[in-house]
């Protein structure tokens, strides 16, 4: 019988859904069931901390702790319970122009044996997908990111469990927000897609939500405050992304600089939309950010399914020697796209159809016709 050697690593920010699509992709793999089937062996290698993996891996031991691990389905049968990545992860990009190591990437992957490289990422890891394959290296993507971000798919995995973590957080705070009359701002991930904000702001029953695909005026929103403050409301709740930005403003930045993948790290919006509203309406007001506790904690039922159909998908795709491809879901079924399509392009907000710019919230009309 035939032996392949697959990889498999997960890039960037860690979140949800992680570990399932790794439990899958490997069972799938692996499946003794359809090794005569198919006429292959499967041999799976974990490769620990993203990209890092491939560039910093030991060629004279190969199955160390190291860079490598080797599984098999006993050694994943319980992480589709657990969020984060057992693999680890990194933000290193091969191909930052500061220190372009794809060739040493390339090198490892040849050297390894290695037929074909699952990714689970998001832009950023899965656009160094797309330039590895533009250079013969099989790969497939899965794609994984709270900010919902990615084109060609209706999802993304650990998007639905940050979003319960949003509401879990928001139900919380209302409690002290009604006994003390406070207004809250909680500000959420989402760099330039305010899929996170405005949905999770929706699931919550936020009464202001604004994302970075409509700069907002804060006259406006003290405007909308005070008219709930006169309808008699005793706390609101204002969730706003971290890339959201005023008018004539620019995104707010906690430190200068950017990661290998160009990203800026964004915050310090919720605290500045806060103030201004204490400012401008003498209304005791309180910021918290909610930062890394969206991509914490367990999956999600639906992470943990999501994952399961992405992993068994990729593998199908391997099997079918069908590389250069995303998996995905489209109207409810799981499909796939080339990782060309989604080269260089995000899944943004349509304000027109999706928000509403006057009221900084959720659409209020859905049906049409």
């Amino acid at each position: 019988m035939k032996k392949m050697r697959i990889g498999v690593l997960t890039g960037g920010g860690d979140c949800a859904g992680l570990n399932p699509a790794l439990k899958w992709v490997v069972k799938t793999a692996m499946d003794e069931r359809l090794e005569w089937k198919r006429g292959t062996r499967y041999e799976v290698l974990g490769i620990r901390d993203g990209w890092k993996g491939l560039v910093n891996v030991d060629m004279t031991s190969p199955h160390t702790h190291g860079s490598l691990v080797p599984l098999d389905p006993d050694v994943v049968r319980t992480w589709d319970r657990y969020g984060g990545t057992f693999l680890g992860t990194s933000r290193l990009s091969p191909y930052d122009p500061k220190n372009d190591q794809s060739k040493k990437v390339i090198e490892n992957i040849e050297r390894l044996g290695l037929e074909a490289v699952v990714v689970i990422g998001g832009d950023g890891t899965l656009a160094i997908a797309t330039r590895l394959s533009k250079e013969g290296v099989n790969v497939v993507g899965i794609p994984k990111t709270i900010d919902k971000d990615l084109p060609e798919t209706d999802y993304t995995l650990g998007f639905e469990t940050a979003l319960n973590v949003i509401t879990e957080e928001v139900d919380r705070l209302r409690t002290t927000a009604g006994s003390h009359k406070r207004i809250f701002v909680v500000e959420t991930m989402g760099r330039t897609a305010g899929w996170l904000a405005l949905e999770g702001g929706e699931s919550c029953g936020a009464f202001i939500i604004l994302i970075p695909e409509c700069d907002f005026s804060m006259d406006r929103v003290n405007e909308l405050v005070m008219k709930g403050k006169r309808a008699g409301t005793r706390y609101e709740i204002i969730v706003v992304a971290e890339g959201a930005k005023p008018v004539g403003g620019t995104e707010f930045v906690k430190k200068e600089g950017v990661d290998s993948f160009g990203h800026k790290a964004l915050g310090g919006v919720g605290e500045f939309v806060a103030h201004e509203i204490e400012r401008g309406t003498k209304l005791e007001t309180r910021s918290v950010v909610l930062s890394h506790l969206q991509r914490g904690g367990a999956p999600c039922a639906y992470d943990r399914r999501m994952g399961r159909y992405f992993g068994i998908a990729a593998v199908d795709l391997v099997v079918k020697r069908n590389f250069g491809k995303m998996v995905c879901v489209k109207n409810g079924k799981i499909n796939f796209c080339p990782l060309e399509d989604i080269y260089g392009r995000l899944n943004l907000v349509d304000v027109n159809t999706q928000y509403d710019a006057e009221h900084y919230n959720g659409r209020r009309t859905i049906l049409n016709g």
